[in-house]
């Protein structure tokens, strides 16, 4: 239980094809809708179409399926149209984390606030584009939110199993929200701290991305106590080593992989655990450059080139790397205390490896 299997676990018994064909579907009876109330909503039903369908890991379905199927439930197309809806969670989140950032692009595409400023420019329209961009991505991503909503509810499932997985639905979304804010206001502030890192970082991303996706699954199922603690101790630490790894792809990745310019995190200012574990080890000269780079908007590919240095030569990179396969070996020690599902464990086992791994 340590090497990936060839078939990705989010491929196994058709998953991904069917989260897309729950999507495509959905997604086409909003547009009929919106396009009905005016045609000047079809560009809202275009964008929404191509954020959600033009890429995506769809890692948190997969969680929620196989945390599902780990705790004894019955496969179904309506189990998958409901973990579908986390899907419209993760698109309202982007949209609204790439306006916050002021990031251009987003998986190799123009972000929605630039795609609709963009669209303003070109029909010569009255009023400040980027303002109108800026308006039309707050109101998408609420859009993503109100539909992730929707698609649960809509997905087929008997109502008594829909009120179980309620309050781990609507918990989710109120703790990625928070920490989005949390995010901003650490940007703000300036705190550098390591403490301060994770928790961002654990509201932000970490428990959505795992935790809360498998305890949807968990409820979906009602499964019992012991395996909502398990999976928990599975996906608490495995959330952080999946944001530990996005962080260090924020600034050591590949452009052509993660689809956003390399060291963009650093443009952005993210006080991400990486530049605070830098900044724990580094000496004043060190640390004065880091900080004066951080949250640099104009920081070209020289100035990212001798940040990745820095913060390379301070160990952080090495005790970042060093913690994200802690944090995993103690993820998969979680799942050897209780009894699930032969191919569900399995599986949880695969997505692991697959989330902490990965090179976008």
């Amino acid at each position: 239980m340590t090497h990936a299997a060839p078939v990705s676990p989010v491929d196994r018994a058709g998953l991904r094809q069917r989260v897309e064909k729950s999507l495509t579907e959905f997604l086409a009876g909003q547009r009929g809708w919106l396009t009905t109330l005016d045609e000047g909503l079809v560009p809202v039903a275009e964008a929404i179409e191509a954020f959600v369908l033009g890429g995506g890991k769809r890692l948190r379905p997969a969680f929620g399926y196989w945390g599902y199927r780990g705790a004894g439930g019955v496969d179904s197309d309506q189990v998958v149209a409901a973990l579908a809806a986390l899907e419209f969670v993760q698109a309202s989140a982007l949209i609204h984390d790439d306006l916050m950032d002021r990031s251009d692009t987003r998986r190799g595409e123009p972000a929605v606030h630039r795609r609709f400023a963009a669209r303003h420019r070109e029909a010569g329209w009255g009023g400040d584009p980027d303002g109108f961009g800026d308006a039309a991505a707050i109101l998408l991503g609420d859009l993503c939110l109100v539909w992730s909503d929707e698609l649960l509810h809509s997905a087929g499932l008997d109502p008594r199993t829909v009120a179980r997985a309620r309050p781990v639905f609507d918990e989710m979304r109120t703790e990625v929200t928070v920490g989005q804010y949390l995010d901003v206001l650490t940007q703000a502030t300036g705190d550098t701290s390591r403490e301060r890192a994770g928790k961002v970082a654990r509201y932000k991303s970490a428990k959505y991305t795992v935790e809360r996706p498998l305890l949807l699954g968990a409820a979906l199922a009602d499964a019992p106590a012991e395996v909502i603690a398990a999976y928990s101790a599975y996906g608490l630490p495995l959330g952080e080593a999946f944001q530990l790894r996005d962080d260090v792809l924020g600034v050591f990745g590949d452009p052509e992989r993660t689809g956003k310019p390399a060291g963009d995190d650093l443009r952005e200012g993210k006080r991400t655990y990486l530049v605070a574990a830098a900044l724990e080890t580094v000496d004043e000269a060190g640390r004065e450059l880091l900080l004066a780079g951080l949250g640099d908007p104009g920081l070209d590919t020289e100035g990212v080139r001798r940040l990745r240095e820095l913060i390379t030569a301070s160990g952080a990179l090495d005790r970042t790397e060093q913690r994200i396969t802690t944090l995993t070996e103690n993820a998969l020690a979680a799942l050897t205390t209780v009894d699930l599902d032969t191919e569900a464990r399995q599986s949880l086992v695969d997505l692991a490896i697959a989330a902490t791994r990965r090179t976008d």
